[in-house]
Protein backbone atom coordinates (compact mmCIF):
# COMPACT_ATOMS: atom_id res chain seq x y z
CA UNK A 1 0.00 0.00 0.00
CA UNK A 2 1.45 3.01 -1.20
CA UNK A 3 -0.06 5.57 1.21
CA UNK A 4 0.53 3.49 4.53
CA UNK A 5 3.50 5.38 5.51
CA UNK A 6 0.78 8.46 5.96
CA UNK A 7 -1.80 6.62 7.68
CA UNK A 8 -1.51 8.19 11.50
CA UNK A 9 -0.55 6.09 14.31
CA UNK A 10 -2.84 4.12 15.82
CA UNK A 11 -3.45 5.21 19.96
CA UNK A 12 -3.61 1.99 22.16
CA UNK A 13 -7.33 1.84 21.90
CA UNK A 14 -7.25 1.77 18.61
CA UNK A 15 -4.95 -0.43 18.12
CA UNK A 16 -6.50 -2.73 20.61
CA UNK A 17 -9.81 -2.94 18.18
CA UNK A 18 -7.33 -3.18 15.00
CA UNK A 19 -6.36 -6.97 16.99
CA UNK A 20 -9.91 -7.71 17.15
CA UNK A 21 -10.71 -6.76 13.29
CA UNK A 22 -8.19 -8.45 12.29
CA UNK A 23 -8.88 -11.98 14.22
CA UNK A 24 -12.67 -11.14 13.29
CA UNK A 25 -12.00 -10.17 9.40
CA UNK A 26 -14.43 -7.82 8.31
CA UNK A 27 -17.20 -7.43 10.83
CA UNK A 28 -19.77 -5.03 12.40
CA UNK A 29 -20.06 -2.87 15.10
CA UNK A 30 -21.85 -4.72 16.68
CA UNK A 31 -19.41 -7.78 15.91
CA UNK A 32 -16.72 -6.22 17.58
CA UNK A 33 -18.59 -5.29 20.60
CA UNK A 34 -19.34 -8.73 21.40
CA UNK A 35 -15.98 -9.79 20.62
CA UNK A 36 -14.88 -7.35 22.97
CA UNK A 37 -17.32 -8.31 25.86
CA UNK A 38 -14.88 -10.82 27.28
CA UNK A 39 -12.34 -8.59 28.35
CA UNK A 40 -14.33 -5.73 28.67
CA UNK A 41 -18.10 -6.14 30.08
CA UNK A 42 -18.16 -2.65 30.69
CA UNK A 43 -17.67 -1.19 27.23
CA UNK A 44 -20.74 0.23 25.53
CA UNK A 45 -21.42 -0.39 22.42
CA UNK A 46 -21.65 3.50 21.83
CA UNK A 47 -17.82 3.25 22.61
CA UNK A 48 -16.79 0.79 20.20
CA UNK A 49 -19.10 2.61 17.54
CA UNK A 50 -17.36 5.78 17.92
CA UNK A 51 -14.12 5.08 18.24
CA UNK A 52 -14.75 2.99 14.90
CA UNK A 53 -16.03 5.95 13.62
CA UNK A 54 -12.83 7.98 14.44
CA UNK A 55 -10.33 5.31 12.87
CA UNK A 56 -12.61 5.20 9.95
CA UNK A 57 -12.46 8.77 9.33
CA UNK A 58 -8.13 8.85 9.83
CA UNK A 59 -7.73 5.74 7.95
CA UNK A 60 -7.35 3.40 9.83
CA UNK A 61 -10.33 1.22 8.51
CA UNK A 62 -12.19 0.40 5.53
CA UNK A 63 -16.32 0.58 5.52
CA UNK A 64 -18.55 -1.27 3.20
CA UNK A 65 -21.43 0.44 3.32
CA UNK A 66 -23.97 -1.65 1.36
CA UNK A 67 -25.78 -3.28 3.85
CA UNK A 68 -27.88 -1.93 6.26
CA UNK A 69 -25.25 -2.70 9.30
CA UNK A 70 -21.82 -1.10 7.82
CA UNK A 71 -18.71 -3.50 7.94
CA UNK A 72 -15.82 -2.71 8.96
CA UNK A 73 -11.84 -3.84 8.51
CA UNK A 74 -8.46 -2.85 9.06
CA UNK A 75 -7.01 -0.50 6.23
CA UNK A 76 -3.58 -2.52 6.32
CA UNK A 77 -2.49 -5.85 7.13
CA UNK A 78 -1.47 -6.60 10.74
CA UNK A 79 2.26 -7.37 9.63
CA UNK A 80 2.36 -4.19 7.45
CA UNK A 81 0.83 -2.50 10.89
CA UNK A 82 3.36 -3.99 12.99
CA UNK A 83 5.98 -3.49 10.69
CA UNK A 84 5.76 0.36 10.64
CA UNK A 85 5.36 0.72 14.29
CA UNK A 86 8.58 -1.95 14.68
CA UNK A 87 10.38 0.24 12.59
CA UNK A 88 8.90 3.72 14.30
CA UNK A 89 10.56 2.08 17.61
CA UNK A 90 13.67 1.36 16.08
CA UNK A 91 14.38 4.28 14.79
CA UNK A 92 12.82 6.27 18.08
CA UNK A 93 13.87 4.29 21.07
CA UNK A 94 17.11 2.64 19.67
CA UNK A 95 18.86 5.21 17.26
CA UNK A 96 17.88 2.48 14.64
CA UNK A 97 19.61 -0.16 15.40
CA UNK A 98 17.57 -3.54 14.88
CA UNK A 99 20.25 -5.10 16.58
CA UNK A 100 20.00 -3.28 20.04
CA UNK A 101 15.82 -3.66 19.93
CA UNK A 102 16.36 -7.48 19.36
CA UNK A 103 18.54 -7.62 22.34
CA UNK A 104 16.59 -5.67 24.48
CA UNK A 105 13.53 -7.92 23.58
CA UNK A 106 15.89 -10.75 24.71
CA UNK A 107 16.91 -9.16 27.74
CA UNK A 108 13.05 -9.19 28.88
CA UNK A 109 10.90 -11.35 31.26
CA UNK A 110 8.56 -11.66 28.11
CA UNK A 111 10.23 -14.02 25.54
CA UNK A 112 9.18 -17.47 26.84
CA UNK A 113 12.08 -20.59 26.25
CA UNK A 114 9.51 -21.94 23.80
CA UNK A 115 10.20 -18.50 21.57
CA UNK A 116 13.70 -18.18 22.36
CA UNK A 117 13.99 -21.91 20.70
CA UNK A 118 11.75 -20.32 17.38
CA UNK A 119 14.11 -17.48 16.92
CA UNK A 120 17.07 -20.16 17.31
CA UNK A 121 15.71 -22.11 14.60
CA UNK A 122 14.54 -19.28 12.72
CA UNK A 123 18.20 -17.79 13.11
CA UNK A 124 19.73 -20.60 12.16
CA UNK A 125 17.26 -21.35 9.41
CA UNK A 126 18.38 -17.75 7.97
CA UNK A 127 21.90 -18.18 8.41
CA UNK A 128 22.90 -18.64 4.84
CA UNK A 129 20.80 -16.48 3.39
Amino acid sequence: MTNSKRLPKPTPAELDLLRTLWQLGPASVKQVHEAKQSERPDLPHASVLRLMQIMHGKGLLKRDESQRSHVYAAAQPQKTLQTRLMDDLIHKAFAGSGRDLVMAALRSQRVSDDERAEIQRFLEETRDD
